[in-house]
């Protein structure tokens, strides 16, 4: 008999269909600790959602201490009550299982909710409605599903509470988006399905590498198994997806690289689906490199930087639970010399938005006092960050300030405008970490990451421990200085084709 399916199961599905065949069948012993982080998140929800019921001012059921058939069926009984409000019920139908924050009555039926202590949905801002979250639709389209196979459903439009106090309702006969004609309950059908056939063993899962491996608990058992499979996800940007498409035609990493690729171009096209020609030829480049032993990353075309005689490498460290951003580090260098590198952070020493705004004003105050400076960082999320404090604290730099703060003229995102369209790399991602440490940089903790750092400031700010401040501190520099090495190994690269 197979497992029921549950909504933690659909949302690891979202995320990554092995995890769902690893947590049901893989041997438990071959599983990672749990990242610090994921822990400070559960902890962090389960705050989020006992501070939201603890401040309801109507009534309501509370089940929340029970558990399994008593709770089952206390929900029952509840909802043939006609109560207005359920917390943390549990309803069932066939293998489905559901355990939703909320089920709230509307006209003769109910709409399950969650509680979630993100934002509820994506992309929203100032000017635009976001769009749904699938990883939250998908849980709150299998209540509904419950509900309505048990005849307590109202409608297909479950919601949201989230951490801004909103409350966003999910319609799930609405269309995903302009491109895709299916609704979110098509999608939510065939996440079904295939949930269905891995729990049954019908339905073959295979790892792939991607951004949400690392804070997996089964990342190290994974990457083994990818290895050994010389599976096309180690090269970078391809991606499950296509990896799935290719696999029709192309196993591993090594066969990749030895294909002529010509025998799958048609013009600008080529047979695969969803991959095109210029695409494809990137990616044999990638597995050539990676298939290469002492291979050489190189440029594919000539680079022109703008010079100037100070060079600021800058980097931030937010905290997206607290919706602020905490430290914003640069490590300064005055002409190419080593020796004259400099560290100036700005750090919060509350997690306040009066001491956010204060840190910001410092860093801009610095910037703005630095002539004959180029600014580097590395991805667009420093300057997303950035123009998100412009918009939060206008009266500490205008929007004319930030656009002229990162011109092209004067900043450089080095993985968005250098090492993605200018450079080939003998690795399996172009993540700071890895191009860094592939160049023989070390970072100074033994388990750096900009999640891990967020785990961290958590606990400065209970604590108020100088050496975890520290420990932030340390590893932000570090960070600064990995783009600096990273910078330098750049501008020391042959453009392919042309003489040393």
């Amino acid at each position: 008999m197979s497992p029921s399916i549950t909504a933690s199961i659909l949302y690891d599905l979202v995320q990554c269909p092995h995890r769902v065949y690893m947590d049901h069948f893989e041997d438990p012993a071959k599983r990672d600790p749990t990242n610090p982080f994921v822990e400070l998140l559960w902890e962090w929800g389960s705050a989020f959602e006992k501070e939201v019921i603890e401040n309801l001012s109507i009534p309501f059921e509370n089940f929340f201490n029970l558990s399994g058939p008593e709770k089952e069926q206390q929900t029952l009984s509840a909802m043939k009550r006609g109560d207005h409000l359920i917390y943390s019920g549990r309803i069932r139908a066939g293998d489905l299982l559901g355990e939703p924050d909320l089920l709230r009555r509307a006209e003769n039926g109910y709409q399950a909710g969650d509680i979630k202590s993100g934002a509820g949905d994506e992309g929203a801002d100032d000017n635009s409605v976001g769009k749904p979250k699938k990883h939250y639709a998908v849980q709150l389209a299998l209540y509904t599903d419950i509900l309505e196979k048990t005849g307590f459903s109202y409608a297909r439009k479950p919601f949201i509470w989230d951490i801004h106090g909103q409350e966003i309702v999910y319609d799930l006969d609405r269309q995903m988006g302009p491109r895709n004609r299916n609704t979110l309950w098509y999608y939510y059908r065939s996440c079904l399905e295939t949930a269905d056939g891995i729990l049954r063993q019908n339905e073959q899962t295979r790892p792939a590498l991607s951004s949400i491996c690392k804070l997996c608990h089964w990342r190290s058992a994974c990457i083994r198994r990818i290895e050994k499979l010389d599976d096309l996800t180690m090269i970078p940007e391809l991606g499950r997806s296509r990896r799935d498409r290719m696999m029709h035609h192309i196993t591993t990493v090594k066969a990749f690289a030895d294909t002529d690729v010509n025998c799958f171009l048609k013009g600008k096209k080529t047979i695969i689906r969803g991959v095109g020609a210029k695409t494809l030829l990137k990616f044999h480049e990638r597995a050539k490199l990676l298939s290469t032993p002492n291979a050489k990353p190189y440029l594919k075309k000539s680079l022109h930087l703008p010079e100037a005689d100070r060079e600021i490498f800058f980097d931030i460290e937010t905290d997206p639970m607290r919706d602020m951003c905490y430290l914003h580090g640069f490590l300064e260098r005055r002409g190419k010399k080593n020796k004259t590198e400099s560290y100036i952070p700005f750090f919060a020493l509350e997690p306040t938005a009066q001491e956010e705004q204060r840190v910001f004003a410092l860093a801009w105050k610095y910037l703005r006092s630095s002539r004959n400076r180029v600014i580097y960082y590395y991805s667009p999320y420093e300057r997303t960050i950035w123009r998100k404090l412009q918009q939060k604290y206008p009266n500490v730099m205008t929007e004319t300030d930030m656009e002229d703060l990162f011109s092209p003229e004067s900043a450089v995102d080095l993985y968005k405008d250098v090492v993605r369209v200018k450079t080939e790399w003998p690795t399996k991602d172009y993540s700071i970490k890895t191009l860094a440490s592939y160049l023989g940089f070390q970072w100074r903790d033994t388990n750096p990451s900009g999640a891990v750092s967020i785990e961290w400031y958590h606990r400065w700010v209970e604590e108020a421990d100088s050496s975890i401040q520290q420990r932030i501190l340390d590893y932000n520099e570090d960070d600064c200085r990995a783009t600096r090495v990273l910078l330098d190994a750049i501008r020391e690269l042959d453009v392919k084709g042309e003489p040393a």
